[in-house]
Order: structure tokens, then C-alpha cells, then sequence
């Protein structure tokens, strides 16, 4: 069984750097590659002696209505076929596309109009492809190395093949909640290491944090019930087919309070056998 992965996404939200980033993890990448042959390519992977497995298209780069049709038919004929596919989906407030563009001077590929208008009219063109993806990553508060780890961490090994894809994101509510999660959950009621003259220029990933945050009496307490209620979901969830889940834990500034208890979290579902990493959006702000 081969393993495919449609990588999509609103120009100027990290397509390259996805794409760049499978590419060192041994994927074999394919840039703008036509609809219409998405199946030969299938037919070519799954030849007997065939040494290529994992497959990854980058698609949607500028086509029209017609080209973006032509990929849903080809997902369920690569579904049929008893392919692995999931599509990956790079998305980003406007706002932030529009800077992106004005700093690089890039000329956006659907720019009959202006940046703005592009964008809109991008977006309406990947609905459809957005609603289907298996995951949505929001690169809006991401940088380039940021949204690289992001995908080794997602998709640098098979374990997603066997298990529903766990995800623990530390976030800082002052930068904005995370558009791409499923479960947000806040740890501010903790009381803050920032206060704390000799702890506020480290951070959640310092022994020094982290002893503090779990010293506090309600954090074994919230751990607990927060295991307790997620080793239930989990496996719920997986059972009706959702491939990722991805859980955020925010404090104010997302240093130092969600950054342990994002750590101290996915250790303890590892260690009931439920694969699950953590990662922090904000540890560097």
C-alpha cells in the first residue's frame, strides 16, 4: 500500500517549506503536478519492485475551478485503489497573507486583480479542498522553522499510519487562540511563573518552571481529570475515523504554564500507549 499526501493551501502559507520539509524526510514531492495524472504517478508507486512509498503532490498553486474539480475524483479513485492518501491543508488569516506578499514582493498567482482580491478568490476555490483535509495547519503565527518542525513531527515517521495523530499545543491567549485545533483548554487559573522575578526569563521547558508549575496544588488535579477525560475521547475518536487531534493548552503569554503541562501531558498519553508530542507556538515571543 502506497502512502500519498495531497499538500495544499492558500499561496503564501508555506507550501514551499511543507514541501521542502518532506523532501528531507524522504517523501517523494511533486510540485503542480496535473489532475489528470495523479493516477499514472499511483499506477508507477505501486508497481511491483517499486522503491518509491511515500508520495507527496503540492497542488492548487494558482489553478482554475476546472484544476481544483479534477482532484477530488482522483483522491477517491486513490482511495479506492486501497491507497494511504490524506491531504494536508496550509492556511493563514488574510491579513497575514497580504504582508507576506507586500514583503516579498511576490506577485500572487490569481493576481487578475488585487492582493486582496486574490486571496478571496483563492480561498473560494479551495473550500471544498479545505473542508476534506485531514489537517489544517494555521502558519499565521508560524515562522519558517516553526511550520518545518511541524511537519517532521507529523509526518517524519509511520506512526500515524496505526494510530489517530495526537497533537498537545502550547498557545499564549495573548497572541490569539490557534484556529487549527479541535480542543482548547485554559491553564491560566495556575498561578504564574512570570511573577516570579528568577523564573520569568526562562521558560516551561526549565526545570526551574516546571518543578514551580507542578508544585501547585490544583495542577496534579487538572492533569488528572484532563488525562482521564482525553484517554476517553481518544480512542472514540479514532474509532469514527479521525486520522489527527490536536489539543491546545493556553496561558497568557505561552511560555511557561502551558508549555509544562503541554510536555507533562503528552508524557503521560505516551505512556498509556497513546502516541501523542507536544508543540509551542509561543515558547519564543
Amino acid at each position: 500500500m502506497s502512502e500519498f499526501l495531497f499538500v495544499t493551501g492558500m499561496s503564501g502559507a508555506g507550501r514551499s517549506t511543507a514541501a521542502a520539509a518532506l523532501e528531507d524526510l524522504g517523501w517523494f514531492v511533486i510540485d503542480n503536478l496535473p489532475p489528470t495524472l495523479i493516477t499514472k504517478v499511483a499506477d508507477l508507486v505501486g508497481r511491483p519492485g517499486s522503491e518509491t512509498e511515500r508520495v507527496a503532490l503540492v497542488i492548487g498553486r494558482g489553478g482554475g475551478d476546472e484544476y481544483v474539480d479534477d482532484v477530488e475524483p482522483m483522491l477517491a479513485r486513490l482511495h479506492k485503489a486501497r491507497h494511504h492518501v490524506r491531504v494536508l491543508f496550509l492556511d493563514a488569516p488574510d491579513d497575514v497573507l497580504v504582508r507576506r506578499f507586500e514583503g516579498t514582493r511576490r506577485r500572487h498567482p490569481l493576481a487578475a486583480r488585487g492582493v486582496n482580491e486574490s486571496i478571496a478568490d483563492e480561498r473560494r476555490l479551495l473550500a471544498s479542498l479545505r473542508g476534506s483535509a485531514d489537517i489544517v495547519i494555521d502558519t499565521g503565527d508560524l515562522n519558517t522553522n516553526q511550520l518545518r518542525q511541524r511537519v517532521i513531527e507529523l509526518f517524519g515517521d509511520a506512526v500515524h499510519l496505526q494510530h489517530m495523530q495526537t497533537s498537545i499545543v502550547s498557545f499564549g491567549y495573548k497572541h490569539g487562540i490557534p484556529l487549527d485545533v479541535d480542543i482548547v483548554l485554559d491553564c491560566r487559573f495556575l498561578p504564574n511563573p512570570y511573577w516570579v522575578d528568577e523564573l520569568r526569563p526562562l521558560s516551561g521547558r526549565e526545570d526551574a518552571v516546571r518543578t514551580y508549575v507542578l508544585a501547585q496544588g490544583q495542577t496534579a488535579t487538572f492533569l488528572d481529570k484532563v488525562e482521564e477525560l482525553l484517554r476517553m475521547l481518544l480512542p472514540a475518536f479514532e474509532q469514527e475515523g479521525k486520522s489527527y487531534l490536536t489539543i491546545a493548552l493556553g496561558c497568557t503569554g505561552g511560555r511557561h504554564r502551558s508549555v509544562v503541562l503541554a510536555d507533562v501531558l503528552a508524557e503521560r498519553l505516551a505512556t498509556t500507549g497513546i502516541p501523542a508530542f507536544a508543540f509551542h507556538r509561543d515558547i519564543d515571543r
